[in-house]
């Protein structure tokens, strides 16, 4: 198992509102929860794109970053993912070059072929041609980050004329993920381009059932394959997670909302797999099959130490944004994973837990030096008095 020394801690924010709701306060509360997890000191959020279904309201995750960024100071912000597809590649590759500027480097580029059917349809985007689509879609953009020469190309959905970047990224090196969620797609091209991955904690994938370490194996295979190389400390896992002061507080904040997330919108919406149990046993059932984290910080802690086992090893756990629970109840999770969990895994207890531990052992010696100096002042101020 390889832990990083330092784990990063984020936000994968598609988001995910229950309809029936005022949208404008929903995204508020985004914003919101953007603002509090940099409070915090939470590395970074991904935002989604959608355009359809109802629950999942971000577009344009651009804009909703630029809006975050003006109220934020430190974390840094990604798309999570843009749905390349849609998209002509310069276009896109233009908008995060503005945003890494207007930020001062704050914002990284995940991408994906576009997860909801009702978005490609809409489209008129060929469902089977997606993934090849976004994989060449990626390479003009990766092109584009990293040459300065005039690029020349003509596809069947986009092309380009003596294309450059007049703004050059801010970044050094501009920071790309993609995700990976229900076929191996997403880790041969991570690895085909030496990008990160964002992966589902448990892989949805209906035709192969991968695990987290055939998906490594995956991406490092295309990596070697491709002349390239990819980072484990750049593997970032995705996953649903609530904390409260007891495990019986926490399964009972979400009890409602996580049914109603999973039966209304994964099942009745989209017509996704759900669990076969009541729908107030959801969390029960996702909790006790590890494909969510349910509990106090100290089920949190352990959760963390299986996905690593499972995993043989990732750099940044991204917290699922989900709207099923009261909002001071939301906010108290993350506060909970701030203060008691994310310490745990980025190395800043070290000094302090050596440091209470070394008094401890020599804190008869120094009892002992205390009442002999308090002594000592007492007899220097009676022999002054007397």
């Amino acid at each position: 198992m390889a832990a990083p020394k330092r784990m990063k801690f984020g936000v994968f924010m598609a988001p995910f509102h229950r309809v029936g709701e005022n949208p404008t306060l929903a995204l508020e509360r985004d914003l919101e929860l953007l603002q509090w997890l940099d409070t915090l000191g939470f590395d970074e959020a991904w935002i989604g794109e959608h355009h359809s279904a109802g629950w999942e309201t971000i577009a344009s995750p651009e804009v909703f970053m630029a809006t975050a960024a003006e109220r934020t100071r430190n974390i840094r912000l990604g798309t999570g993912v843009v749905s390349l597809p849609y998209h002509h590649p310069y276009m896109v590759a233009n908008r995060m070059v503005l945003l890494d500027h207007l930020t001062r480097g704050r914002v990284m580029l995940g991408v994906g072929p576009g997860a909801l059917a009702s978005d490609a349809y809409m489209l008129g985007i060929n469902p089977a041609r997606q993934r090849e689509m976004m994989d060449e879609s990626l390479g003009i953009i990766m092109r584009l980050f990293n040459e300065t020469e005039p690029i020349n190309y003509q596809s069947d959905w986009f092309e380009m004329h003596d294309a450059t970047l007049q703004l050059r990224p801010y970044q050094e090196t501009f920071p790309v993920a993609v995700a990976s969620v229900q076929s191996p797609a997403g880790v041969l091209l991570a690895g085909k381009h030496g990008t990160a991955v964002i992966s589902l904690s448990v892989p949805r994938d209906l035709i192969r059932r991968t695990t987290l370490k055939d998906q490594w194996a995956i991406a490092e295979e295309s990596a070697a394959e491709h002349g390239k190389t990819v980072d484990r400390n750049q593997w970032r896992l995705s996953v649903g997670c609530h904390l409260a002061e007891t495990r019986k507080e926490a399964f009972e904040d979400i009890r409602v909302g996580s049914g109603r997330v999973v039966t209304e919108y994964f099942g009745n919406t989209l017509g996704h797999e759900v669990p076969d149990v009541p729908q107030d046993k959801i969390v029960d059932f996702m909790a006790e099959n590890n494909q969510w984290i349910v509990g106090t910080p100290d089920d949190c802690i352990a959760g963390i130490e299986r996905l690593l086992e499972a995993s043989g090893g990732f750099g940044g756990l991204l917290i699922r944004v989900e709207d099923w629970a009261p909002r001071d109840k939301i906010l108290r999770s993350y506060e909970l994973l701030a203060r008691y969990v994310m310490p745990r895994f980025q190395g800043s207890l070290v000094g302090i837990e050596g440091s209470n531990q070394w008094a401890a052992q020599i804190k008869d010696e120094l009892q002992v030096n205390r009442r002999a100096g308090l002594e000592a002042a007492t007899q220097a101020y009676l022999a002054q008095r007397s």
